[in-house]
């Protein structure tokens, strides 16, 4: 099986795999300051909620690391302005704000009294976050692993594997723990329009994996399911709030329409990382909103007339009555998921 970290630390420089030339180039691309991390974020060279977490840990850890400040309220200052530019990144995924709040806590002790102090801590927690995250995914693959059946065909939609997270994966990771233990799983790869993450991302993962799998276009899972029989559909999150509704890449909540039609079991992956219990319900998501061309263009081709208008939603909101479990590291939460979710966070403040 192949292996590789989308985001680490090396030599001083945060390094991240250049996901807009997957599959066809790997390249790998360094950046030593907070605003390339959030350009990097925001032009999503990385992408995935938790990887978008670790990214803005680790541009806190760059500015410590290269930062000029003579003096330790200086070197807080910087990193309050930095954690506002990289906060603005992108707005859906809690991961980022979530990343950010935990090391700007450390950063706040007042026990650190010194400059050094001061970037080791950052350092230290970015790399702690890191380890953590695929900790998390290797034991949400185990958490999920009784409710795969063998053989198993499984519908997954954008990217949630090693590109996603750290390593590993949330609900790519799920397909890749059942392969290893052994299942004969299929993967059926939604191609996610319209950046093609499932096309060009989790099918290079599956190859690179030994998974079996198949690219479908978005359009395509009613059919699959109706046709040639699905055992469920396991897709990651951006958010889940405390009533279980859940946002994910765009196209996840016509994933589930068509599993709720047809009786197939929809789950959500996510570390606990990415539950929000602070948001009630998906109404108040925010949903951002990405640049036309990435619907106007496929590559450097157009294909929509000139002056189109788009509506370039890069997220939806899947309601909780279509969601069969939430898989978290911690345990599985059922409905009702204002109980299930409460409790499992219970568990990881304990």
């Amino acid at each position: 099986m192949g292996t590789f970290r989308s985001i680490e630390w090396v030599n001083g420089v945060v390094r991240m795999l250049d996901q807009r030339q997957l599959p066809h180039k790997t390249v790998y691309l360094d950046y030593t300051d907070c605003q390339s991390v959030a350009t990097a974020i925001r032009d999503m060279v990385i992408r995935g909620a938790p990887a978008i977490g670790a990214a803005a840990a680790y541009g806190l850890a760059v500015t410590a690391a290269r930062s000029s400040a003579d003096a330790v309220a200086a070197l807080r200052a910087e990193l309050e302005t930095a954690a506002d530019v990289l906060r603005a990144a992108r707005p859906t995924a809690v991961n980022l704000s979530w990343a950010i709040d935990r090391v700007m806590a450390r950063v706040a002790d007042p026990g650190l009294a010194s400059i050094g102090a001061i970037r080791t801590a950052t350092l230290e927690e970015a790399d702690t976050i890191a380890a953590e995250d695929v900790a998390a995914n290797k034991q949400i693959g185990l958490n999920a692993l009784p409710l795969i059946p063998d053989p198993a065909n499984i519908i997954h939609h954008c990217n949630t594997g090693s590109l996603a997270t750290v390593d590993y994966g949330t609900a790519l990771g799920i397909i890749r723990i059942a392969h290893e233990h052994g299942k004969k799983v299929h993967a059926y790869l939604d191609e996610t329009r319209p950046r093609l993450q499932g096309a060009r991302l989790s099918a290079w993962e599956c190859q690179q994996q030994g998974i079996p799998h198949t690219v479908i276009v978005d359009g395509a899972s009613g059919h699959l399911m109706r046709t040639v029989g699905v055992d469920l559909c396991v897709v990651g999150a951006d958010r889940v709030v405390a009533n279980g509704d859940t946002a994910n890449k765009i196209g996840t909540y016509n994933l589930a329409l068509a599993a709720h039609a047809h009786g197939v079991p929809f789950y959500v992956a996510a570390p606990t990382s990415t539950i929000d219990l602070s948001i009630s319900n998906g109404a108040a998501i925010e949903i951002e909103e990405r640049p036309a061309r990435e619907v106007t263009h496929v590559g450097e081709t157009q294909i929509t007339p000139d002056d189109t208008p788009v509506a370039n939603f890069a997220f939806d909101v899947t309601p909780a009555r279509y969601i069969t479990a939430i898989i978290t590291e911690v345990g599985i939460a059922y409905p009702p998921y204002e109980e299930s979710l409460a409790a499992l966070m219970a568990k990881v403040k304990a």
